[in-house]
């Protein structure tokens, strides 16, 4: 039984990462913190939906724009660099906003700027951190790690908007943006003691293979000379693309993220279905930070399996359900079931992708698909949710939900039966690759 409740061995095989995950975990809940003090100054200086819609804007373009930029840093400089330089870039732009909101600042562009600011030092550094769970944990603890920063992604979420309402009702908007700069510090500090993390050699043997082995090129040579290096220069997408495993993985991703998005519908439904009582629209998104905390206490069943594949496959049709469910949902109760259900099975589905992407990605180009798999998280939410709205617009939310919800179970349902390899995909073995214990 004890194998089924949250597998904790990474923290103990690496003293590196449990830095890590300790400094990711904070500046997550600072980030929090911040995200619901933007959205109120915002909200103060404009009185205005469309500019607090801005905010997603203001971050997703930099995301976007300088993810893969990211990617590639990651592949060819050492990537313990680019995430400190990544992460001291976030404490600057944290302080900035310190400082904004203790000015009195009244522009909504400063502040704007800002977020910007900090959104591409994300981007910057994301694709290089998430690469370094393989580097500092076998193979078969990589899913674990996963597991483990993504429970604490799930609690920033409880934890964090409670906490910013709490701050600002007392201190006020600089005080808050102090929390964050302070977690940002921390997050920083949590990569002193990381290891260098240069890219590994590309050839045949070394431990750049220890995900995937060596396969000809597409001329014939061998997998070290220089048609590595060009495809390492063609991107993530090309690899993604040669790899079936990889590439069904994020057509799952994209599938129930782009059909299926909830979030902008649920103030549709709560006042069509629940009288548009804002407590309960907080109870929506609790709700599916519930499930996802839920699963990732007890996700030592997923992170052991050896069939990623396939959980990730389950997982994703689960989602898709669960939602339909939530737009069916004629109680507060019901639905709230719904989503925490569905909370869960995102958990599964990111934690079992995120290992598969990893592990079968070799080194010397993890940093670019994990580029492309930084940018698919973030834009197929987002035009998930525009998606939504715009179908809820011509008919209803419950309808919006329950047919891409329906859709986006369909959608996986065809990945599973036109891609074999993902399906009967496998941990590898974890003998080759033993943790590296600074």
């Amino acid at each position: 039984m004890r194998h089924h409740v949250l597998d904790l061995r990474p923290l103990r095989a690496s003293r590196a990462y449990r830095d890590l995950w300790a400094g990711s975990a904070v500046g997550g809940l600072g980030f929090q913190v911040a995200t619901v003090a933007v959205l109120l100054q915002v909200w103060e200086l404009t009185r205005s939906p469309v500019w607090t819609g801005t905010i997603g804007l203001a971050s997703a373009v930099p995301l976007l724009t300088l993810g893969l930029v990211g990617g590639h840093l990651a592949d060819v400089h050492d990537r313990r660099t680019i995430m400190r330089l990544a992460a001291a870039g976030q404490v600057l732009a944290a302080l900035g906003l310190v400082a904004q909101a203790a000015a009195g600042n009244r522009s909504v562009w400063v502040l704007l700027g800002l977020v910007s600011l900090g959104a591409a030092c994300n981007a910057l550094g994301s694709p290089a951190r998430r690469t370094v769970s393989p580097r500092l944990l076998p193979p078969d603890q990589v899913a674990a790690g996963l597991a483990l920063q993504n429970l604490a992604f799930q609690v920033a979420m409880l934890v964090g908007p409670a906490l910013a309402g709490l701050v600002l009702a007392r201190w006020d908007l600089p005080v808050a943006y102090g929390v964050q700069a302070a977690a940002a510090t921390v997050a920083l500090l949590g990569l002193v003691r990381l290891p260098p993390l240069p890219p590994l050699p590309a050839g045949p043997g070394a431990a750049a293979r220890q995900a995937a082995p060596a396969t000809p090129d597409d001329d014939g040579a061998p997998a070290g000379g220089a048609a590595p290096r060009r495809r390492a220069a063609a991107g993530g997408w090309s690899i993604v693309w040669r790899r079936p495993t990889l590439r069904g993985s994020f057509a799952t991703d994209v599938a129930a993220t782009v059909l299926a998005m909830p979030v902008s519908l649920f103030p549709l439904v709560n006042e069509v279905r629940f009288d548009g009582d804002p407590r309960t629209l907080g109870l929506f998104l609790s709700a599916v930070a519930v499930g996802g905390i839920g699963a990732g206490v007890v996700s030592g069943a997923v992170t052991r399996a050896t069939r990623s594949g396939a959980l990730q496959l389950a997982a994703a049709a689960t989602w898709g359900v669960a939602l339909a469910g939530f737009g069916l949902a004629g109680s507060l109760w019901l639905a709230l079931v719904c989503l925490a259900v569905a909370g869960a099975a995102d958990t599964v589905s990111v934690v079992t992708r995120g290992a598969l992407v990893q592990l079968e990605t070799p080194d010397e180009f993890r940093g670019r698909v994990s580029s492309v798999e930084h940018v698919v998280g973030v834009a197929g939410p987002e035009v998930g949710n525009f998606r939504g709205g715009v179908l809820a617009s011509l008919t209803s939310a419950p309808v919006a939900l329950v047919v891409g919800g329906l859709a986006a179970s369909a959608a996986v349902g065809l990945v599973a039966w036109r891609n074999a390899p993902l399906r009967r995909y496998r941990t590898p073995d974890p003998e080759p690759a033993p943790a590296l214990t600074p």
